[in-house]
């Protein structure tokens, strides 16, 4: 059974068809990426599977639920993550509590305890700190555990906000261009760690436009052209698909 499944989904703005007829499938523990030119709406679909829009029209099921227009804290709950395209950092926190926020849906928010001082609560507190702190040291910013947000490099940033998002333990992970602004070493990295996340068992679906990072670790790819599907396969049908190399990788 699929984990993501979208059926016939539309999404329009005023006049704008953003996303029509789109249906796709996304297995378990793959690496699913989503392609296509500028305004294609590749972020208009991460928008809608993670709860931000309700589709115009259209169903989109996870782990076998109907969750269509469920608000993104539900979704959360229920296991599906996701970073943005430009970062969403607290500036004014350290990175180890940047991380602890991914996980506060699975914290008591109970205030009487919390008043008490409750013992549990202080080691619940004391184990989230150190799964974060995990969490760093497994996307590979582990030595900036002590450190202040606003004194990271914009890639450790950017894998610092990884670390966030699976510090909900989510099922499935929305990437949205994590390697945008990143050099090549910082992209080789990014393309190691998506590696390493879907063999942990955590399905990731990827929006990316750095080409030689989607083809290389991708199952499936989807390619969108105005909202709509214009392709779907494996890398190397993507690669040789005529219409792709038209719309998308620059063919003549």
């Amino acid at each position: 059974m699929a984990l993501l499944e979208v059926r016939d989904l539309d999404m329009v703005f005023g006049g704008v068809h953003a996303v029509q007829g789109l249906s796709f499938e996304v297995a378990p523990g793959t690496v699913y990426s989503v392609i296509g030119p500028n305004g294609a709406g590749k972020t208009t679909l991460f928008n809608m599977v993670s709860g931000i829009y309700k589709p115009t029209r259209g169903r989109i099921f996870f782990d076998g639920e109907d969750i269509t227009g469920k608000p993104p804290h539900a979704l959360a709950r229920r296991g599906l993550s996701r970073t943005f395209q430009n970062l969403q950092v607290c500036m004014n926190l350290g990175a180890l509590e940047n991380v602890m926020v991914g996980a506060h849906l699975k914290l008591s928010q109970r205030l009487l305890p919390a008043m008490l001082h409750a013992p549990w609560l202080a080691k619940a507190d004391d184990a989230c700190r150190e799964e974060a702190a995990r969490l760093m040291h497994f996307v590979g910013v582990g030595r900036y555990v002590h450190a202040h947000a606003s004194s990271l490099p914009y890639g450790a940033l950017k894998r610092m906000e990884i670390a966030r998002a699976l510090a909900a333990g989510p099922k499935l992970l929305l990437l949205d261009e994590p390697a945008a602004g990143l050099n090549n070493t910082e992209t080789r990295e990014i393309d190691t760690l998506i590696q390493k996340i879907a063999a942990s068992g955590v399905t990731v679906v990827l929006v990316e436009h750095d080409m030689k990072l989607v083809m290389g670790i991708s199952e499936r790819i989807l390619v969108l052209d105005y909202g709509k599907k214009l392709a779907e396969g494996s890398a190397a049908e993507v690669r040789s698909n005529p219409d792709v190399i038209v719309a998308y990788l620059g063919g003549a």
